[in-house]
């Protein structure tokens, strides 16, 4: 009796696992496989060995968008963490209506990335765009956000913080409400102030959170595909090609090329499991100090 109650928390998991199974590690595996073959026409292949792979590294394309998916990656961690923290100490702070508001902003994540892209292009125009019409009265100008290469990247990675803002925010805050009230009332008796409390006790407690958000964000950075081919196309002239969309041309574009597509994809699991398990072993060792 005691070993089936045992089995049983193993039977409640087991249909999520078949289809992770199935849907995730069978395909993936298949994938590692198929770099090592090649295809003119996506029906044959001939096994290549690690040629593939020689191609890619030998490949100046493939070296620029790497340069550009680290630059967004960068630009994107960096502001969506440090624009996470600063909404969730608002919404920490607040009293009334915190769930509403929490609620609102996970509407960005709960839209299809390929509609936000739409979106935001249509209001980003330089002629007709809301965005431009705005700035325009202001009397900014229509700096042209998708037509200058610089900018372009810039505006890319802000629609992404700004679909994924939410989700880190109430991840911080939830690190924010496990922290223990009396040592803010400890810190207040001192005469500690709002700054203080925050560079002295906030801020260190959060630490195992923040690193939790640093993760995701990195795979989600590196991951970045739909709302940017649909908001940019890649563009201006490849400034926001990521190597995903590098993926994408050599798996779907003519000449067909599985084995390419399936070199660079290997070799961007192993860029962010080795990124993501640095940020892991980074991130013990502040909450170890």
């Amino acid at each position: 009796m005691t070993r089936k109650r045992k089995l049983v928390p193993y039977l409640f998991v087991l249909p999520n696992m078949a289809v992770f199974a199935v849907f995730t590690i069978w395909p993936a595996l298949n994938g590692f496989n198929l770099s090592f073959y090649d295809s003119g026409d996506g029906l044959t292949f001939r096994s290549v060995g690690t040629s593939n792979y020689g191609t890619i590294l030998s490949d100046s394309d493939f070296w620029t968008v790497a340069r550009h998916t680290l630059l967004f990656t960068a630009g994107f961690v960096a502001a969506s963490t440090v624009l996470a923290i600063a909404l969730a100490l608002s919404l920490h702070a607040q009293r009334r209506g915190r769930g509403a508001l929490s609620a609102a902003y996970l509407l960005p994540l709960m839209i299809s990335p390929v509609v936000v892209g739409i979106v935001w292009k249509a209001a980003l125009d330089r002629q007709t765009g809301l965005v431009d019409e705005v700035v325009s009265a202001m009397g900014l100008g229509r700096p042209g956000w998708l037509v200058s290469p610089d900018l372009a990247m810039v505006t890319v990675v802000l629609v992404g913080v700004w679909i994924h803002l939410g989700f880190y925010a109430l991840i911080l805050l939830s690190g924010l409400q496990a922290i223990d009230t009396t040592i803010y009332e400890a810190a207040r008796i001192d005469g500690c102030g709002e700054w203080q409390r925050i560079r002295r006790i906030t801020l260190p407690l959060l630490r195992p959170t923040v690193a939790v958000v640093v993760i995701l964000s990195t795979i989600a950075g590196f991951q970045a595909f739909d709302y940017i081919y649909t908001l940019s196309g890649g563009g201006p002239v490849g400034a926001t090609t990521l190597i995903v969309q590098y993926i994408y041309k050599h798996g779907f574009s003519y000449p067909i090329q599985y084995g390419m597509a399936s070199a660079a994809a290997v070799i961007l699991f192993c860029v962010v499991f080795a990124v993501t398990f640095l940020n892991y072993l980074a991130g013990r060792r502040s909450e170890a100090i």
